[in-house]
Order: C-alpha cells, then sequence, then structure tokens
C-alpha cells in the first residue's frame, strides 16, 4: 500500500514538473532542437548525400549549391555532409564528457557530504587543486599528456570538469543529512552505503540534474576547442571543431567553412542551456504554487 502511495506521489510530482517545463517557451524551443540533433545523428546515414570523407578534385572549395548545400572544402569534400554527420561526434563527446565527470563527481562528493570530518577535508583539498587550474587549461594540458584522440579528449575534460559535480553533490548531501529519513535509517542500522545511495542521493539528485543539461553545451563548446587545436578529433573524423580548424586557412575568402560548423557548435549550446534553465525553473520548489 505504502508502494502504491508513494509510486503515485512520484508520478505526481513527475507530471508537475513536466507541466512547469511545457510552459516555458523557450525551454521547449530548446528541447525540440535538441530532439531534432539527436535525429541528425542518429539518421546521419541517410540525411547525407555524399561520403563525409569522400574527396572530389573536380569540385575544391565550392561556394553553397544545389549540388553542395553548404559548399566543399579543399579537398572536395561536402561540407553539408561532414557537419551532419558531426553531430554524431559533437554530441557523443558532450554526453560522455558529462557522463564521466558526473560519475567520478557523484562519488567523490557523496563520500564527502556523508562522512565529513578528515574524509571531507581531505578530498576537498585534493578538489581545491585541481580547481586552482582554469577547466580549459586543465583539459588542454591532459588531452596533451594522454595524447590526441577522441577518447583521450573525453576522459581530460571529464577530469577538468569533475570537482565542479563533486562540490554540487557534497552541499546537496550535507542538506540532506540532517532529515529524518537519514536519522530513522540510521536508527534501523542500515549500513552507511544503504543509507547514502538508496536514501541520501536520490533526494539530492535535482541539482545535479540541471547542472548536467547545461554542461553538455559546455562540453561540446570545450571538445570542439580540443579539436580546433588537434587534441580531440582527428583527420578525416569530422567533428565541429575539427571541421574549423581544417577550414581556418580559407576563412578570408571561403567565410563558409567556419560559418556553418560555427553555427551547429552556437546552437547546440544555446539549446543545452536554454533547457537547463527551463529544467531549474520546473525542479524548483518555490513554484510549486504555479
Amino acid at each position: 500500500m505504502k508502494t502504491s502511495i508513494g509510486n503515485r506521489r512520484k508520478k505526481t510530482n513527475f507530471s508537475e514538473i513536466l507541466r512547469r517545463l511545457s510552459k516555458n517557451k523557450l525551454a521547449m524551443i530548446g528541447l525540440v532542437v535538441i530532439i531534432c540533433l539527436f535525429l541528425m545523428a542518429i539518421f546521419a546515414n541517410l540525411i547525407i548525400p555524399y561520403d563525409y570523407s569522400k574527396q572530389d578534385y573536380s569540385a575544391v572549395l565550392q561556394k553553397p549549391s544545389r549540388e553542395h548545400l553548404f559548399g566543399t572544402d579543399e579537398l572536395g569534400r561536402d561540407v553539408f555532409s561532414r557537419v551532419v554527420y558531426g553531430t554524431r561526434y559533437s554530441l557523443r563527446m558532450g554526453l560522455l564528457t558529462v557522463a564521466v565527470a558526473a560519475v567520478l563527481g557523484t562519488l567523490l562528493g557523496s563520500f564527502a557530504g556523508f562522512y565529513g570530518g578528515a574524509v571531507d577535508n581531505i578530498l576537498m583539498r585534493i578538489l581545491d587543486i585541481f580547481q586552482s587550474i582554469p577547466i580549459l587549461v586543465f583539459a588542454i594540458i591532459l588531452a596533451a599528456a594522454l595524447g590526441p584522440g577522441l577518447n583521450n579528449a573525453i576522459i581530460a575534460m571529464g577530469v577538468s570538469t569533475m570537482p565542479l559535480y563533486a562540490r554540487l553533490i557534497r552541499a546537496s548531501i550535507m542538506q540532506e543529512e540532517g532529515n529524518e529519513y537519514v536519522e530513522a535509517a540510521k536508527a534501523i542500522n542500515a549500513s552507511d552505503m544503504r543509507i547514502l545511495f538508496r536514501h541520501v542521493l536520490p533526494n539530492a539528485i535535482s541539482p545535479m540534474i540541471i547542472h548536467i543539461t547545461m554542461s553538455i553545451g559546455y562540453s561540446i563548446l570545450v571538445a570542439s576547442t580540443l579539436s580546433f587545436l588537434g587534441l580531440g578529433a582527428q583527420p578525416p573524423t569530422p567533428e565541429w571543431g575539427a571541421i574549423l580548424s581544417e577550414g581556418r586557412n580559407h576563412m578570408r575568402d571561403h567565410g563558409y567553412l567556419l560559418f556553418y560548423p560555427g553555427m551547429m557548435i552556437m546552437i547546440s549550446v544555446l539549446s543545452f542551456n536554454l533547457l537547463g534553465d527551463g529544467l531549474r525553473d520546473a525542479l524548483d520548489p518555490r513554484l510549486k504554487g504555479n
């Protein structure tokens, strides 16, 4: 009986969150664009008119036309095909970076906030050292140390952004720790791991959901930066930052080589930020009366 009541409450809360989110027009626009990006990534093979790596030296640096919607690059490759297919790599880097950072940050932040004392001090001082270096600089240093490549770039970005997640979840855990349900769980001799991961963490995760959504856009931006610098995706991989890097030598006379991948990066970052803002408002308990 208690389980069914709890499930009903969860459904009601979820429905209320969706209702508030649907009232935010900018968030819904962001959500629609994000869905379109994922569909573009999934069905890229069906959308692109040419093989993204196919070189045609008879069509080098052609401006946008009916045959090549976004023009061609210095090797005669179709820019539209490369930009569309690049959605797969850019989204993959953004999502996996956030996944790495969220998992590591959640584990460290949870233990620091739950146990406190010496554990908290040691972990937080280590994170202070990490955070003393700007995120982008730290990501570049790690990526350079690990070597160029998609996977190494994802690890570098995940580790460099992990302290933000750890501090956020630590603060949420510390707020939840004083609640009655934690005391009740301790009173029945529940294990620390059960209390932390079964009871405390699920109630402290809401701020993380918002931060994760907004961080995907930032991760895509950092991933593009690393690829632009030659530390991320390597040729002929059509990641947006790599496409920008390849076209920078022709930016004066063939600006479209930078315009289209640059617009995709901007639209992606903006869409995730809009959705994150909407989720923040929808999950804010102070808005329950609206």
